[in-house]
């Protein structure tokens, strides 16, 4: 097996903290996602997470004007230049301080980015390569507090600068002699958004407390006189400190003082307070202005977003989107779609106002993830969380359609049922609850005589039996999926139940427990124990191989064991605790070395062919172990984000003083001590601390049924690992005489089955593709009962590849009829475990083009419907005013025939 496995997509979170942007076409929504960037396609319905990352949370996200490139800041100001086309990173930066906020100029050769109480003007980066992509242009020292926001004039002459010491500056991008900079004050609090009029530089801001200002000036953009001479430096004068090395590098700097410069001979911009507008609610969180339809949009605290035309300020539309405070805000090009981020839940929320509909809508799970599954075909994740929610996600799009809250506490496991139409979820408020996925209800409630808290759960393979082990009883309960009721509570682990597993071909049960035994129960023998698996420490996870041969087990010391299940017997070993290395906490005695030995795989799970395991715990790492060779084979970093705790080996020593370091310091601490301290015990963040850090772990690992992909839940999220599809050449049995040019002779001469035997054993998908699209469709059957028995099932993997993405559905559909019906019986003596992952990857195509045929099957049929009552409604009008002249006949024959002209472009 190849471990070709790349980062794919982060499912579960859609938006933490930062700026939302729009796409150029504002049909993609921008979103920071912790230290990633995830692009959401509200046309086509789909999500992708960039394969890039930062070393920290991105706080602020620049977006060119074309929307070819992105600059994206973390919170330390480490940048990074990044290809929104080839999706990768361009160039790496750092501006040292933290940046509040960035913005490229309309016409795209500039941009501003604002740290501390500075504005620095930048070159954009071009077209050419360049050695440095970020070229310091000018300097602009004017606020005396932390900046907020950006805006630019549409012609790209100047850029204003909101800060939160109340005041507005403006500043001219090249050295204008009648407006260098221009201070306005007025507002009482906090500046949140500062916004020109379209091709003007009329004013608009807006402050915390809810205060619109209107600023009118008396020059118009094309009044701005570029100053013809640049004045050169004067030597300090008496009382005037030299500039110090650092400002003499950063280009041009200008320095603004209270109101306006002074400049003899020339009319200077002057600005007039024109009048002020206070909203009915104070705490303004966030604003966006459109200026084509001079439409202001402003969030509050409280969840309640306002739309005002301006400047008349009349309030078009107020509405509560949530009841947590909003972030960001952000309108796309044509001003119809407004996107809202609320950081405290996770939410991101597309409103369309003109029709006052969600165009989007998600929310992740805004507390840690905690289980995972696939449904058997591959085509869903079912996860559940400590937020006690249950989510299920589409793996094609990455977005969640369906969340069921019923359950009051903790969910922590989840899985479907065989037929992939159930889910069952247990939880630690004492229920274990079964889902319906076509009416999307809860319609099964399991609970056990006494309260239990239940933290392990298993379904067998024909869906009837449910089993969940308490960690407070030591027991295993049993109910029935039919009737819901308790059948038995299997007694006898000393220990609380940590994990529970059916065996995928015996009605056989193996759970896991502290007691450091694994008990395998007998479902068809009254419900005894069949056999004890002593162990060497307590049990933390147990799985079966696909083929229900082999159990793995994963213990307290770090080991992976491996078990017969028929005779009993342990058949190998895997020492895995060096391989978590894990990182040492900031408020860690002990070096990361020590702390490892206590570390161990909390979550395994077996390969689509069995020939691997996947493990994962707390740790950063997840391993991959070769089950026959007991080794490892690839380790994976899931994430490399310092926001998170124990991501460092080593403590960094710059931040070590006498008194201890000084990441324990909490800043807001008050009169104390002012140093945290974690409780003990606490595993994810101290949450009642200002100092909020979690630890990054893997809570619970599943590999695809189809074999293509793994997903983790992780402290970061749901992350989805695909196949690497840049490995395309990979070839076969190859000789001098395969080459591209021998296999288009063979198709020239018609000769189709030696042309793909050929095809296949150079293994280019381009010409895979090619060869078997030239193949006429009469000539399929024909095809596949000559095609060697060795080439069936590769060509059974191409078709489920090629079958997820492709238009031409009866065509590849008839290779796969054609084949399972002449190869069949041979496929079936096969090893279930070679061939299954195809057949499920098989399953999965076909089920999608099903669900996506049947909604436009279904829509079509209503349209007809529809149609034809109209055309029966208008007879019976006809008949009845058959007497009121031709003119109205001859009108009705002109709407029956536009009625078949509608119903025959929905056929169609």
């Amino acid at each position: 097996m190849k471990f070709a496995y790349r980062f794919s997509n982060l499912l579960g979170a859609v938006y933490r903290q930062g700026n939302l942007s729009f796409s150029k076409d504002g049909n993609a929504v921008i979103s920071p996602v912790g230290n990633r960037v995830s692009v959401f396609d509200l046309k086509n319905n789909t999500s992708e997470t960039l394969p890039v990352s930062t070393t920290k949370n991105i706080t602020c996200v620049g977006l060119s004007p074309d929307g070819n490139i992105a600059v994206v800041v973390d919170e330390d100001g480490a940048a990074m230049l990044v290809s929104l086309i080839t999706r990768a990173t361009l160039h790496h930066f750092h501006f040292h301080k933290p940046v509040s906020s960035i913005r490229f100029s309309p016409d795209g050769r500039k941009f501003v980015v604002t740290k501390e109480n500075v504005a620095l003007m930048y070159h954009a980066p071009g077209k050419q390569r360049e050695f440095n992509a970020f070229v310091l242009d000018k300097s602009y020292y004017g606020p005396y507090d932390e900046t907020t926001c950006i805006d630019w004039t549409d012609d790209s002459k100047c850029f204003v600068v909101g800060s939160k010491d109340m005041s507005t500056w403006v500043f001219g991008a090249e050295r204008w002699a009648n407006l260098i900079y221009y201070s306005l004050g007025g507002h009482k609090d906090v500046i949140v958004g500062c916004f020109f009029e379209k091709d003007s530089l009329d004013l608009y801001t807006v402050s915390q407390d809810g205060t619109l200002c209107v600023w009118e000036s008396d020059t118009e953009l094309d009044g701005l006189v570029l100053k013809k001479s640049q004045d050169k430096p004067k030597p300090p004068g008496p009382g005037e400190e030299e500039e110090s090395e650092e400002e003499r590098n950063e280009g041009e700097v200008i320095r603004g003082k209270a109101g306006a410069p002074k400049e003899k001979n020339t009319n200077n911009v002057r600005y007039k307070h024109f009048f002020n507008k206070e909203g009915d609610f104070n705490n303004l969180t966030a604003a966006a202005y459109h200026k084509p339809t001079h439409i202001l949009v402003t969030g509050f605290a409280s969840g309640i977003f306002h739309l005002h035309e301006l400047p008349e300020f009349n309030l078009i539309h107020s509405l509560s989107i949530s009841d947590q405070r909003i972030s960001s805000v952000a309108i796309n090009s044509s001003g119809d779609w407004i996107s809202f981020g609320c950081s405290g839940m996770g939410q991101l929320l597309v409103w369309e106002w003109q029709s006052e509909s969600y165009v989007f809508k998600q929310q992740g799970h805004f507390n840690n993830m905690a289980s995972l599954a696939y449904s058997p075909d591959g085509q869903y994740i079912v996860t559940g969380g400590d937020d006690g929610k249950v989510k299920v996600w589409n793996t094609n799009s990455g977005l969640c359609f369906v969340t069921f809250t019923e359950h009051t506490s903790s969910v922590t496991k989840v899985t479907f049922t065989s037929s992939g139409f159930v889910i069952v979820s247990a939880s630690l408020d004492g229920t274990v609850r079964a889902f319906d996925l076509h009416r999307y209800r809860n319609f099964r409630t399991f609970t056990s005589p006494r309260p239990a808290q239940f933290s392990s759960l298993a379904v067998d393979v024909s869906g009837e039996l449910v089993s969940a082990g308490a960690q407070d009883s030591f027991e295993i309960f049993l109910w029935s999926m039919q009737t819901g009721r308790l059948l038995e509570v299997l007694g006898g682990h000393e220990g609380p139940v940590s994990c529970l597993c059916f065996s995928p071909v015996q009605s056989i049960l193996a759970s896991a427990s502290w007691d450091r035994t694994i008990r395998l129960w007998d479902m068809l023998d009254s419900w005894q124990v069949k056999e004890t698996l002593p162990l060497s420490s307590d049990g933390l996870s147990v799985t079966y191989r696909p083929d229900g041969q082999e159990l793995a087990v994963a213990t307290l010391n770090g080991e992976i064991s491996f078990w017969n299940p028929q005779t009993a017997t342990q058949t190998g070993s895997v020492a895995g605790r060096h391989d978590l290395e894990t990182g040492r906490k900031e408020t860690d005695k002990i070096t990361a070395k020590q702390s490892a030995k206590g570390k161990s795989f909390t979550s395994l799970c077996y390969s689509a062919d069995g020939e691997s395991v996947l493990a994962g715990g707390q740790s950063k790492f997840v391993c991959i172990y070769n089950v026959k060779e007991q080794m490892l084979m690839k380790k994976f970093e899931i994430s490399c984000n310092l926001s998170f705790d124990a991501m460092e080996e080593f403590l960094d020593r710059r931040k070590m003083t006498e008194f201890g370091s000084l990441a324990l310091v909490d800043e807001g601490a008050g009169d104390g001590d002012g140093v945290n301290i974690s409780l003990p015990g606490v595993r994810r963040g101290d949450m009642s601390s200002r100092h909020f850090k979690p630890e990054i772990r893997v809570s619970s690992l599943r590999f695809s049924p189809t074999g293509r992909s793994w997903a983790a839940t992780t402290t970061e999220g749901l992350l989805v690992y695909s196949l690497d599809g840049s490995l395309v050449f990979d070839p076969y049995d190859l000789d001098l005489d395969v080459t591209p040019a021998s296999i288009r002779k063979q198709l020239r001469l018609q000769e189709w089955a030696p042309a793909i035997v050929l095809a296949f054993r150079l293994n280019e998908k381009a010409l895979k593709q090619e060869v078997l699209e030239t193949v006429p469709h009469e000539q399929i059957p024909v095809v596949c009962g000559s095609l060697p028995d060795i080439y069936v099932e590769k060509l059974l993997g191409f078709l489920a590849a090629s079958l997820e993405k492709s238009g031409h559905l009866q065509f590849y559909m008839t290779w796969v009829q054609s084949l399972l019906m002449l190869h069949g019986q041979k496929l079936k003596n096969r090893s279930v475990l070679t061939i299954l992952p195809t057949l499920q990857a098989l399953q999965k195509s076909i089920q999608r083009h099903f669900d996506n045929l049947s909604k436009l099957c279904d829509f079509n049929m209503f349209n007809i419907r529809y149609a034809a009552a109209l055309s029966k409604q208008r007879g019976l009008k006809r008949a009845a005013e058959e007497d009121k002249g031709g003119e109205e006949e001859e009108e009705d024959e002109e709407l029956s025939e536009e009625m078949r002209l509608h119903l025959l472009k929905f056929v169609i």
